[in-house]
């Protein structure tokens, strides 16, 4: 943490703030807090003039090539799983695709849309160097109903998404205040990777109707095939992560979900 000296005076004082990359920390001076990240989303900016992230407070770019950005520290918690069923969620979603000055950023920046197609392939070329494996044979059914129903998912309007909708990437504040962190793994795509996941992962199916009207959408039958197409992708990808570390419990579950999925997807169909 030698770096913080070139950017913060000695009266402030410096802790990790955990997380996955060990790239974020907490700096306190008194009363003040300030939650520090190095090379941090690009377009953190306009996420916190959107009022999606926490207050962008200053961007630092170091002699080295790294930024450090310094956002606004909020008193708050993580939301519970059972809390990403309530409607403010969805009009959050909705909020993030909306955004002509999202999207705008993510081209500016050289970001293409990440189609099907492309989806399709990488997961095809993946799956076809895994050796002889118990689970190869539903994961190559799955990859058939994939090419099959490919064409649903073809001509839809593209997006900002953020990529991995996830309870603990979901901040409440004391205040009430929603944010959506950790925009890593941000993308332009079909939107329904992101509300999708939220729908399957968290909402109960009974609620799906009201969720989605809040989110501005009908639900229609169209709507749900590209859905779980997305959701056996996401499914494979993440199955075929576990077969390379020999999970066993991580396989046995993707492979339940992955089961679940394919099925219904080839009754919708």
């Amino acid at each position: 943490m030698n770096w913080f000296k070139h950017i913060l005076d000695k009266d402030w004082e410096i802790s990790t703030a955990g997380g996955m990359t060990g790239d974020a920390y907490i700096a306190k001076k008194g009363e003040r807090r300030l939650f520090l990240k190095r090379n941090s989303s690009p377009f953190l900016a306009v996420l916190s003039a959107e009022g999606i992230v926490p207050k962008l407070m200053w961007t630092k770019r170091m002699d080295n090539g790294d930024v450090i950005t310094a956002q606004e520290w909020l008193d708050g918690r993580v939301l519970k799983p059972e809390e990403m069923q309530q409607f403010n969620i969805a009009s959050l979603l909705r909020k993030i695709h909306e955004s002509p000055e999202l999207l705008h950023m993510m081209m500016r920046l050289g970001k293409k849309p990440v189609t099907s197609d492309a989806l399709l392939e990488k997961v095809e070329k993946r799956l076809n160097t895994v050796a002889a494996h118990d689970s190869k044979g539903m994961m190559e059914q799955s990859l058939a109903v994939l090419k099959q129903c490919i064409p649903l998912t073809r001509n839809t309007q593209h997006t900002v998404c953020h990529g991995d909708l996830d309870h603990h990437n979901m901040l409440l504040t004391n205040s009430g205040k929603v944010y959506l962190i950790d925009w890593e793994n941000a993308k332009i795509a079909d939107p329904v990777i992101d509300y999708g996941t939220v729908l399957q992962r968290y909402v109960p199916k009974i609620l799906w109707e009201d969720w989605l009207k809040h989110y501005g959408i009908k639900t229609e039958q169209h709507l749900f095939e590209r859905m779980y197409w997305y959701l056996i992708v996401d499914t494979l990808t993440y199955l075929l992560w576990h077969i390379d570390r020999n999970e066993q419990k991580g396989i046995r579950k993707r492979m339940a979900d992955l089961d679940e999925m394919t099925t219904t997807l080839g009754k919708l169909i």
